[in-house]
């Protein structure tokens, strides 16, 4: 019966994760510009990874930034300029849609997967104003209306771009601590982050404001999730022949959730940790792992396991599962 039920989740996944015709393999580029780093004889690869080294021995600086001076907020649309810029002017105009709850003392950070469009999390966000939360869902950088002319997708956030994929990371991670400065502007006093897939690898990890989060997939090493997911093979086959696995994880490492685990040890932050025991985008064994890492560091977290893959969390029942899971946890915590 279980191998049946595996085999049943894995044929829907497929057909999910290959509805959409619209993936393009995009030309590998090392990206060295959107670092500030020159080229030179030297090998790109050593060099982003020094560049991430440097960065995380001084990651506060990494996502330092300057608190934004022109959010607006009309008809429920908050937005304000972006405080680390990218070429794209559409791309550096933050969104994020504003569900209120009263009174005005607890709040989550709402952060969806990778190409979610603008109405993506709008219905997570009804359901946490259900509980009495209100909720802040903020478009990630390249994604939605902050997508430049030409795309379809929100390629620029992670492509086979090395450097890009980097910026755009850092990108987010600082638009969501600009986001949190509002909503602490607008009296909320305990804060939350609720991210999915690429969302939950977009976390707060740096402000220490956030007293719970749930993050909705888990996985250790962003390179990692790369080269073996179902849903990235396309990026996969840009990268493929230009750098190897190993090398991908060392230059991502900055961006990726398991090097900052230490950074919440001693810190009272309610968490909740969500895999899929099926997922082949997010596979089991690097979930298990970045569990084991917490556990290794003795940090206390709630696990919840989803009996689906990636693509079906998003489908009932499983997102009617996940949602209620997530909005409990928060609503208890915060």
């Amino acid at each position: 019966m279980a191998n049946w039920y595996a085999r049943w989740i894995q044929a829907w996944e497929n057909r999910l994760a290959h509805r959409d015709s619209n993936r393009v393999v995009r030309p590998f580029e090392w990206g060295l510009e959107w670092l500030g780093l020159e080229e030179s004889d030297g090998p790109p690869g050593p060099r982003i990874g020094e560049y991430g080294q440097r960065a995380l021995e001084d990651s506060e600086s990494f996502f330092s930034y300057r608190r934004p001076q022109d959010y607006r907020l009309e008809e429920g649309r908050l937005t304000f300029t972006s405080p680390l810029a990218s070429p794209y002017p559409e791309n550096n105009l933050v969104h994020a849609d504003y569900f209120p709850a009263r009174p005005r003392r607890r709040a989550v950070l709402v952060l969806p997967q990778w190409n979610a469009d603008a109405g993506g999390h709008l219905g997570l966000c009804r359901l946490l104003n259900k509980f009495g939360l209100c909720a802040l869902r903020m478009s990630m950088a390249y994604h939605d209306r902050r997508m430049p002319a030409g795309l379809d997708r929100a390629d620029y956030h992670v492509s086979s771009n090395v450097g890009r994929t980097i910026h755009a990371c850092r990108q987010s991670v600082i638009d969501v601590r600009a986001c949190l400065d509002w909503l602490e502007m607008q009296g909320y006093e305990r804060l939350g982050v609720l991210g999915t897939s690429l969302g939950s690898c977009i976390a707060a990890a740096h402000d220490r404001r956030v007293r719970a989060g749930a993050c909705n997939h888990i996985s250790t090493y962003f390179g990692d999730v790369i080269w073996t997911g179902l849903s990235t093979r396309h990026v996969r086959r840009g990268l493929e022949g230009h750098v190897t696995q190993d090398e991908l994880r060392d230059c991502w490492k900055v961006i990726s959730p398991a090097v900052y685990v230490p950074r919440f040890v001693g810190r009272d932050v309610a968490t909740l940790f969500i895999w899929a025991r099926h997922d082949t985008s997010f596979l089991p064994e690097f979930s298990r792992q970045f569990l084991g890492l917490c556990r290794s560091h003795r940090l206390p977290y709630r696990e919840f396991v989803l009996p689906c893959a990636h693509y079906t969390t998003g489908e009932f029942p499983f997102k009617w599962i996940d949602g209620l899971a997530m909005s409990r946890f928060l609503a208890r915590h915060l």
